[in-house]
């Protein structure tokens, strides 16, 4: 991680057992850990010079997705949310998984931040971050699946995934920051792709399937089913990051935040010099 240090001044935790304390008052005043109202204070700010210098400022998360807001959540930072419009109509057969997922979550993070430009007003600054995401599930025979179309298509889908025994889940995250020296094209865009293979539980019924497909959790989700909650029943097990198949890897999105915000010398003119 960088060593930049802060403009943000950083303010030192309290101790174990201050916190511990804390925490056990505001279960006391609040009846117990049964009782109503606010819940106890949950883990402080991670004190890193990138997150300090977003805080307070516009990040734009472009997805809709309540799952990657929510993995996004323990960074602290103050997320906007505003998905892209744009129609996801790139071509499949043409790029590949890698390539689609990729060139989708750049477009999406583009587009927001180019809407974000144009709409900025006095009293709304510039974005400090954009942040977007895609992720697909791949066949073993490198068919792409999204989002189920319908309860038949859906129904279909999971026992493919199921019969197949292993699938491929890949995640694209893009994170563009602006250029301090607004150098062409004015920003720094990150990116990565991270894969996570996936296998279902052979077993699991005809009867298992169809029953979670009418709770409909897995309708807006890419391979119509979700790993963090009753989709969790189909799965035997994963081989890489967990939250890369729930939409976002958050360990990778910090590094590429890290990377969009403070890596904006040029390398050419330092040669020069």
């Amino acid at each position: 991680m960088s060593d930049k240090t802060s403009q943000v001044p950083s303010v030192d935790p309290p101790s174990y057992d201050a916190a511990a304390a804390q925490h056990g008052a505001l279960l006391a005043r609040n009846g117990g850990a049964q009782g109503k109202g606010p819940l106890p204070r949950g883990p402080f700010p991670l004190d890193m010079p990138v997150l300090n210098q977003l805080r307070g400022k516009r990040v734009i998360l472009a997805s809709a997705s309540p799952r990657r807001k929510q993995i996004l959540a323990p960074l602290g930072l103050n997320l906007e949310i505003t998905p892209s419009t744009k129609l996801e109509n790139l071509s499949k057969t043409d790029l590949g998984p890698l390539q689609y997922v990729l060139k989708t979550a750049e477009q999406k993070c583009l587009d927001v931040y180019e809407l974000a430009i144009e709409n900025s007003i006095k009293s709304m600054p510039d974005p400090a971050l954009v942040i977007s995401a895609d992720t697909v599930i791949v066949t073993d025979n490198g068919r792409i699946l999204e989002k189920p179309r319908s309860e038949v298509d859906h129904i279909s889908m999971l026992k493919m995934l199921r019969d197949q025994k292993s699938h491929k889940c890949y995640t694209a995250v893009a994170v563009l920051a602006p250029r301090e020296d607004a150098r062409d094209p004015g920003y720094n865009l990150e990116t990565s792709v991270e894969e996570t293979k996936v296998i279902f539980d052979e077993t699991a019924s005809n009867e298992l399937i169809e029953s979670y497909v009418r709770t409909r959790e897995g309708v807006d989700k890419a391979g119509g089913y979700g790993l963090q909650g009753m989709g969790s029943l189909l799965v035997e097990r994963i081989e890489g990051s967990w939250d890369n198949v729930v939409g976002l890897p958050l360990r990778v999105t910090l590094a590429l935040v890290e990377k969009a915000v403070f890596n904006q010398s040029d390398d050419e003119d330092d040669e020069e010099e």
